[in-house]
């Protein structure tokens, strides 16, 4: 690393980086071992469970930094690292007093540093060795964290529409579960005697249904014809490109989807119950 130019100067951070992990470990380990000490009492196992975890990102910064000098990948090493330092600074946030957050940053900043250090160091190396971009092992933890917010968000707004609006609000998480989870069996219903309905032809694909009492009728006539009839997985699908041709919105073509849909069941499950009583023996 030192032939190329500014390899003398990363060697040197890289010691640096071994003087101030030295120095802030110590820091972390007084103060995990005297929390450590009066919540168990035993000096020697304190004294060892207190430098595991800072013991442990030394150990990984120093398989970091060899895998990156040789060209090998150490996104798993450092993502490791960001772990330690994390348990690390829990550790040493349950000694700190929670009621200031200037004693709770004291007692967390000194592992969250180094952590952070550690990790830019080995990044340059590998830049340095490879110069490729060399994604950070934080990124993983930032993109966990904006899906985590986005979920929350999602979770927020239902939870306030549920409020505002409980009666359609459930009724569509209701229709969403039975769309996502369909009945085995049940997901492609056919009408009772198969095939399109008469007067029905592919030639009418993408013409209003006209001739019909009701929009209502007009939808379900073309819906009965669709070859998505009965799949309850498509019914929000097919409701958006039908409900139009028959003057309706697509949350009432959903709605009568659904209607169907349960008669189809109803229908079918007095078929099974038909045929079991077919086979039951006589006497």
């Amino acid at each position: 690393m030192s032939r190329n130019p500014g390899g003398r100067v990363i060697a040197f951070a890289t010691w640096l980086l071994a003087l101030l992990g030295a120095g802030l470990m110590y820091v972390s380990f007084d103060a995990q071992y005297t929390f450590i000490l009066a919540q168990k009492g035993a000096r020697a196992a304190s004294l060892i469970e207190a430098a595991m975890l800072d013991a442990g990102m030394v150990i990984l910064s120093a398989l970091g930094i060899g895998l990156a000098q040789a060209d090998k990948p150490s996104r798993s090493v450092r993502f490791l690292i960001m772990i330690c330092a994390g348990a690390s600074a829990a550790m040493n946030l349950a000694a700190a007093d929670t009621a200031s957050w200037r004693s709770m940053a004291a007692y967390t900043a000194a592992p969250v540093f180094l952590a952070v250090v550690a990790d830019r160091v080995i990044a340059v190396i590998r830049q340095h060795v490879l110069p490729l971009e060399a994604e950070s092992a934080w990124a993983p933890l930032g993109r966990a964290t904006v899906a985590g917010l986005r979920l929350g968000t999602v979770v927020a707004l239902y939870l306030l529409r549920t409020v505002l609006a409980p009666a359609s609000t459930l009724r569509g998480l209701r229709q969403m579960v039975l769309d996502a989870a369909p009945v085995p069996g049940m997901t492609r219903v056919r009408p009772a005697r198969g095939g399109l309905l008469p007067g029905f032809g592919d030639q009418d694909a993408g013409r209003p249904v006209t001739g019909f009492g009701t929009k209502k009728a007009a939808f379900l006539f073309r819906y009965r014809a669709h070859p998505e009839y009965g799949n309850r997985s498509a019914s929000g699908r097919v409701a958006a490109e039908l409900a139009p041709l028959a003057g309706l919105q697509a949350g009432t073509g959903r709605t009568y989807i659904a209607e169907e849909l349960r008669k189809l069941t109803n229908v079918a499950a007095r078929a099974q119950l038909a045929e079991e009583d077919d086979v039951q023996p006589a006497g």
